[in-house]
Order: C-alpha cells, then structure tokens, then sequence
C-alpha cells in the first residue's frame, strides 16, 4: 500500500481496522498495573458496582484502540505525530470476550502556518465490539507530512 500523505487524505475518508478479542486475564493484569479500581480487577467487588462483572479500564480501550489505529491506518501514513486527544467518550463497558474494532473518519484538515512540510488533520475513531455497539469515541488531532510543501 502507498503511504498516504497530507494531500491524499480528504474529509470524508473512512478507514476500518482489524479487530482484537480481550481476555479476562488481559483485563486484570492491564488494570493492576495501571488502574487498579475493583471493578477491574476483583470479581466479588464487582458485586458492588455499576457493572454485573469485571469490566476493562477506560485506558485499556483506549490504548488497544491505539494499537489497531496504528498498525491498520497511521502505518501506511506519513503520521508525524499527534497534537492531542480533543474529545473522548467511554459509552459502554468493555468485557471479557469483546472483539474490539475501530472505524476512522477523516473529519478536517488544513495546512500547518507555520511549518510548511506538514498539515494537520483530525479524526473521529469510533470503537465498536462484536456486536458493532460503539463503546468508545475519540477525536485526535495528528501532524501529516506534505508531499511538497508547494502543494496546498
């Protein structure tokens, strides 16, 4: 696949990754080491939550969402990097079992004014499980490099 650039990327462009299964065990170990509150790491304190079982943390959907996003999409970019995370939106819980997937939109972009060899351009990723239930949204903003800085 040709690498695509600032120029070939329009408003509008959809791209869908790859999915990923998690596992309870991924769930645990994930939330132990990084966020480590009950209802993500102990089955009985479940009981006492919102959740009827052990669910992933937030951060866990987001970075597996990151995962697929930059090894279907941003690999056969000429990302530079990001300038950050606009908006994110955590709709449904995640659980053991679920195939996480996530759709990309192309929804701006514009020249960079100060650094002609690079655009800006945002997207809307939209995670869904199995059953295409959104359970997360994020919209980021990311450095493209330009082709010719000439180009508009």
């Amino acid at each position: 696949m040709e690498t695509l650039h600032f120029e070939e990327l329009a408003v509008g462009d959809r791209f869908e990754t790859g999915g990923r299964t998690l596992t309870r065990a991924e769930i645990i170990a994930f939330a132990d080491r990084y966020d480590p509150q009950p209802f993500h790491v102990d089955v009985e304190a479940v009981e006492d939550s919102v959740f009827d079982e052990l669910v992933a943390s937030g951060l866990h959907t987001m970075a597996i969402a990151n995962r697929l996003v930059t090894d279907d999409f941003y690999a056969h970019t000429s990302v530079m990097g990001g300038t950050g995370i606009e908006d994110a939106n955590f709709l449904a819980p995640v659980r053991a079992g679920d195939t996480l997937s996530v759709r990309v939109e192309v929804v701006e972009k514009r020249p960079s004014a100060s650094k002609p060899d690079r655009g800006l351009v945002t997207v809307e990723q939209t995670v869904t499980n199995q059953e295409e239930t959104p359970v997360m949204t994020l919209r980021i903003t990311s450095f493209f490099r330009r082709r010719s800085a000439s180009d508009s």
